[in-house]
């Protein structure tokens, strides 16, 4: 027990000065059993460390912190370590990839019934099924950390402090909304950048970030996907083959007849495959009005812009760049979206109201139709129905 809570002091007093994540307000922290899901490089473990540094007091060691690919418990069950925490006074375990550890839902819930003063809060893959988990579905609280939005990757680059607004307030007051954060930076000045590598954390690293995202994805379809998942391991090179074919036609049409032929496997595999690519946050799929999966998909879209620039390997049209950077930040903020009837239109389901998104490069592209929304890429104000894309990038 000494050894992790030295650990815990170490992390705790080393993490670096981050932003914090519009997430740790949305939690409802009273809740003794929380999952937090996320996909592999977005900061979870980061994410559990400024809990614990900000929620409570080190030197009472109440809270502690635990790596589940700790060797230790190949022999020490999560819940006899429970036990002896909550013996010393223990409170709260942060209990990071958890899904390393074999029978963990089931100890989960031991600890859940055992010890009613005891709260846990875990992390792990978005890949894995919390809602449809047996042991756990009734009593846990799920939450989804994602990559940083274009307003965290600025507040972090320019140490500013922009609050998040929601669809309707952008639609209503996007131009006031705008004049007061061009008042203070130039947004279109960084919005390369974060297109380039500003979703995952690790762009603040001293590395180079494409050959660490690919490393990063390498390990979401080896652990996050074939682990979880319990698939064959020489079944890796395929889904590989998958990823990267539906990069290099991305935002497009997947063909899944010759994705098929051309990754030798059945078209249901095929379907499938892409079903866990989405859960492992690698690509989006949409869908037409009243579709979804299992039915194929209209469109894939990588998940985010970052990802696109190192598997395509080559030029990244703008145009599908700026789709992407919609659809990912609109994702899972309330909203459904669906494809449009013409190209690069969006139909969004938000709040019970129904809008259409046209996303363009130019002003003069749009036109002044009342029952369409224009999201412009080279704008910094908008006005009326015209609305800059870059600020999508805050609704998170």
């Amino acid at each position: 027990m000494e050894s992790f809570f030295r650990t815990h002091r170490y992390l705790v007093e080393h993490l670096d000065d981050v932003i914090p994540r519009l997430l740790m307000t949305q939690i409802d922290w009273s809740q003794r059993l929380i999952g937090i899901k996320g996909a592999r490089g977005v900061g979870k473990t980061t994410f559990l460390l400024q809990y614990a540094r900000e929620f409570f007091d080190i030197d009472k060691r109440d809270c502690l912190y635990i790596n589940l690919n700790q060797f230790y418990f190949t022999v020490r069950t999560i819940t006899s370590f429970a036990k002896e925490f909550v013996d010393n006074g223990g409170k709260i375990l942060l209990l990071d990839q958890v899904y390393k550890y074999p029978e963990w839902s089931k100890e989960l819930r031991e600890c859940y019934e055992q010890f009613p003063k005891l709260k846990i809060v875990f992390t792990g893959s978005t890949v894995m099924k919390l809602d449809e988990d047996a042991a756990l579905s009734s009593i846990v609280s799920v939450y989804n950390l994602r990559g940083f939005s274009y307003r965290e990757f600025l507040n972090i680059l320019l140490k500013k402090d922009f609050q998040a607004y929601s669809l309707q307030d952008i639609i209503s007051n996007h131009k006031e909304i705008t004049q007061d954060i061009c008042s203070q930076i130039k947004p279109l000045e960084h919005f390369w950048a974060y297109m380039h590598h500003g979703y995952y954390p690790f762009f603040l690293e001293k590395r180079n970030f494409s050959e660490n995202l690919l490393k990063t994805v390498n390990m979401m379809l080896e652990v996050d996907v074939l682990s979880i998942r319990q698939i064959e391991l020489t079944y890796l090179p395929k889904l590989r083959k998958l990823l990267y074919l539906l990069a290099l036609s991305a935002p497009g049409k997947p063909n899944i007849s010759q994705l098929s032929i051309d990754c030798e496997i059945s078209r249901a595999t095929v379907t499938n495959y892409m079903e866990y690519l989405r859960s492992a946050r690698l690509i989006n799929m949409l869908y037409k009005e009243g579709e979804e999966f299992p039915k194929k998909p209209d469109l894939v879209y990588m998940h985010n812009t970052n990802l696109m620039f190192p598997l395509k390997m080559g030029s990244v049209e703008d145009q599908d760049l700026r789709e992407t950077f919609f659809y990912n930040q609109l994702h899972h903020n309330d909203c459904k979206l669906k494809k449009g009837t013409k190209a690069g239109m969006f139909i969004v389901e938000y709040d019970n109201n129904r809008f259409k998104f046209k996303i363009e490069g130019q002003k003069s592209r749009a036109k002044n139709k009342s029952e369409l929304f224009y999201a412009v890429g080279n704008l910094e104000t908008g006005e009326k129905n015209v609305i800059p894309l870059w600020l999508f990038g805050f609704l998170y």
